[in-house]
């Protein structure tokens, strides 16, 4: 009778036992679900820098000057014409001269180039320009760099009429630059000052590194950002430090890292890191390299480590398509620019 008793007690006690344990494995389970989800937290966002697109800018500015000529034209005037010069074979100068060539084709300036031999002589080459500075259909006139090293690159750039000088390097439109004077001012710092206008950067007051000090570029760069904004030639009223090869790695990093602005021309890939910017700094790479990547393929790179950086700065250019396309579109205004001050001076 115990027996009987106690099997019929143990066999509900048992189902109710097992139930109640799946019911706590289900719970438990769905628990562990619940919880799980939680633990998955979403991706923490990097607020990734604003790129300031050079090609959209330069076609913009390109369509621009391409009205502005068609009022020129139709106002009786010759389009400007430009003379471009290269000396050698060298393929990379080639595809410059060829991509301002396009440009003015499609601004509706009348271009020529000449390709000189590499065993041309210095003598030879200012002869060849001195005959395009009389040439009054000439406007503008450019030796594409570098020239071969028995050709002093400083006399061949002075060589050029200042007038007709549309790449800014004659002496004297650089000395006048820094005069705060009116002049021709080189296409690439130009093309940066414009890129910094039309993307409301403020320059007035801030904290401006330029990393390079080139005479070309870096140099007439820092002139145009630190000169005072009432005068000729519209400076940038900032306060301008220079950084260069024999500046130390220490300083060069503290000083970036204090940068509103902070401009890099010196042609070494990767140069500046992400712990080298102030977050929301602007940072514009005029550098440019050729560089071939592990698959074997050759690619063009600035001095910046472009994808870290962008994750800490405010606004930054790609390479390519960041300054390079403002540096042509600057040389056409100041094609356009040299042929309207020519008439001027000859009505004068």
């Amino acid at each position: 009778m115990w027996k009987c008793l106690v099997s019929t007690l143990v066999v509900p006690v048992r189902r109710q036992t097992t139930h109640n344990m799946r019911l706590i494995m289900q719970m438990h389970t769905i628990s562990w679900e619940l919880y799980a989800k939680k633990l998955v937290l979403p991706k923490q966002e990097v607020n990734m820098a604003q790129i300031i697109n050079g090609n959209d800018m330069a076609q913009d500015i390109r369509k621009n000057l391409r009205n502005e000529l068609l009022q020129f034209v139709a106002a009786g005037h010759r389009e400007p014409h430009l003379t471009a010069i290269i000396v050698g074979e060298d393929p990379a100068s080639k595809t410059y001269v060829e991509k301002k060539v396009l440009a003015c084709k499609e601004i509706g300036i009348s271009s020529k180039t000449i390709v000189l031999p590499k065993s041309t002589t210095q003598e030879e080459l200012q002869r060849l320009i001195e005959q395009e500075n009389k040439n009054e259909n000439v406007n503008g006139i450019l030796v594409q760099l570098p020239v071969p090293e028995h050709i002093d690159e400083r006399t061949i750039c002075n060589a050029i009429s200042a007038d007709k000088d549309v790449d800014g390097f004659n002496e004297i439109n650089i000395g006048r630059l820094a005069l705060d004077m009116e002049c021709i001012v080189p296409a690439t710092p130009l093309g940066v000052k414009t890129m910094l206008q039309r993307s409301n950067i403020q320059t007035f007051g801030r904290n401006v590194v330029v990393v390079g000090r080139s005479k070309n570029v870096s140099l007439p760069l820092a002139i145009i950002l630190h000169s005072d904004g009432k005068h000729a030639a519209k400076g940038m009223d900032a306060t301008v430090t220079i950084c260069h090869r024999n500046t130390p790695a220490k300083e060069l990093a503290k000083h970036c890292r204090q940068a509103d602005i902070l401009v890099v021309a010196v042609g070494k890939p990767g140069l500046i890191t992400k712990d080298m910017v102030k977050p929301g700094a602007c940072v514009i790479d005029v550098g440019i390299s050729r560089i071939q990547d592990e698959a074997g393929k050759f690619k063009l790179v600035g001095d910046v480590d472009f994808d870290e950086v962008r994750q800490v700065a405010g606004h930054i250019t790609p390479v390519p398509g960041g300054v390079g396309p403002m540096t042509v579109a600057m040389l056409m205004q100041n094609t356009i620019l040299a042929a309207k001050k020519q008439i001027s001076n000859r009505t004068d």
